[in-house]
C-alpha cells in the first residue's frame, strides 16, 4: 500500500510541475524581484530532483506543509476540517445505496424473468444513465422549488442531507442492484442451494443462511473503491448543494495550483482506497466458505 501511494503522489507531483502556470500567477505579471523572492522562499529555484526529494521526505513523514493559498493553515488541518462533511454524506449515501440496491437486486433475482425482475432492473439502468449533474438540479427543482419540502442547499439539519444523499447514492444503488441480482442468480443455481432445499429448508432460511453471503460477494468487491470515493467527496454534489467537503476543496486547490494541498488530498485518497480494498480482501474469508486465508 505504501509504495503504491508514493507512486501515485509522485505521478501527481510530476503532472502539477509540467502543467503551465503556478500558484503566484496573476493577471498582471509580478515584478521580477518579487517573483524571484517567491521562488527562493518556496525552493522553486532548486533542481527538480532536490524539490522532489524534499517533497517525498515530507510525504513519508505525513507532513504536507502549509497551503500556498490558505496562508497560515497546514494541509493536514484543512483536510481534517473538511473531511467530516464528505464522510457524513458519503457514509449515508452508501447506506442508502446498500439498502435500496441489495433489496432490489435480491427481489429481482428471486422473481427472475418476471415483471418484478424487469421493473427494478430497468429502473437501475435508468439510474446508471443519469449523471449527478443532471439528477441534482432535478431533485432540487422538484423537492425544493415545487414542493417546498426540503432545503435546496447548504449544510444544516437532517433535512438538508436528504437530497445530497439521494443524489450521491442513486448511481451506487443502481450498480449494487445489478451486481446483487447477478451474484444471487449464480448462487441460487449452485448445487449446495439445491441440496439445502432438498433437505426441506424453507426459502427464507435458504436465502438468508446460504445464498445471501455468496450472492453479495460482487457487492463487497465494489464496496472498497466506491466507499473510498464517496468519503473523499464528490465534486458535483458538493458544488450543487454548496457543501464544504473535500471535493470542493480539491478542485479549488487544483485551480489555485496549491501543490501541497493537492498532494495531501491525493495521498489521503490513495491510502483510503487501498485500505478499503484490503478490508474487502480480508472480509472474503468470513463471507465465502470456499476461501481460507493462512
Amino acid at each position: 500500500m505504501i509504495p503504491m501511494a508514493l507512486l501515485v503522489v509522485s505521478l501527481t507531483w510530476g503532472l502539477i510541475r509540467i502543467a503551465p502556470g503556478n500558484f503566484y500567477s496573476t493577471e498582471r505579471k509580478l515584478p521580477a524581484a518579487v517573483e524571484a523572492t517567491i521562488r527562493a522562499k518556496y525552493g522553486l529555484d532548486d533542481p527538480w530532483y532536490k524539490q522532489y526529494a524534499t517533497m517525498m521526505s515530507n510525504v513519508v513523514r505525513g507532513d504536507f506543509g502549509d497551503s500556498l493559498k490558505y496562508q497560515g493553515q497546514t494541509v493536514n488541518e484543512i483536510i481534517w476540517r473538511h473531511l467530516p462533511y464528505s464522510a457524513t454524506i458519503g457514509i449515508l449515501a452508501y447506506l442508502f445505496a446498500l439498502i435500496v440496491g441489495l433489496g432490489a437486486g435480491t427481489y429481482a433475482a428471486l422473481k427472475q424473468n418476471s415483471i418484478l425482475d424487469f421493473g427494478p432492473m430497468s429502473l437501475a439502468m435508468f439510474g446508471l444513465s443519469i449523471p449527478n449533474f443532471v439528477l441534482a438540479p432535478v431533485l432540487v427543482m422538484i423537492f425544493a422549488f415545487w414542493l417546498y419540502a426540503l432545503p435546496p442547499a447548504r449544510w444544516g439539519g437532517f433535512s438538508s442531507l436528504i437530497l445530497p444523499v439521494i443524489t450521491l447514492g442513486a448511481i451506487y444503488a443502481a450498480y449494487i442492484a445489478r451486481l446483487t441480482r447477478a451474484g444471487m442468480l449464480e448462487v441460487l443455481r449452485s448445487d449446495f442451494i439445491r441440496t439445502a432445499r432438498a433437505k426441506g429448508l424453507n426459502d427464507r432460511t435458504v436465502l438468508l443462511r446460504h445464498a445471501f453471503r455468496g450472492g453479495i460477494l460482487p457487492v463487497i468487491s465494489f464496496t472498497g473503491p466506491a466507499l473510498a470515493a464517496l468519503l473523499a467527496g464528490t465534486v458535483v454534489v458538493e458544488k450543487v448543494y454548496a457543501l464544504p467537503g473535500l471535493g470542493d476543496i480539491f478542485i479549488k486547490a487544483v485551480l489555485n495550483r496549491d501543490e501541497p494541498l493537492v498532494l495531501g488530498i491525493v495521498a489521503f485518497l490513495s491510502i483510503l482506497i487501498m485500505a478499503f480494498n484490503l478490508i474487502v480482501d480480508i472480509s472474503y474469508g468470513f463471507l465465502d466458505p470456499r476461501i481460507r486465508y493462512e
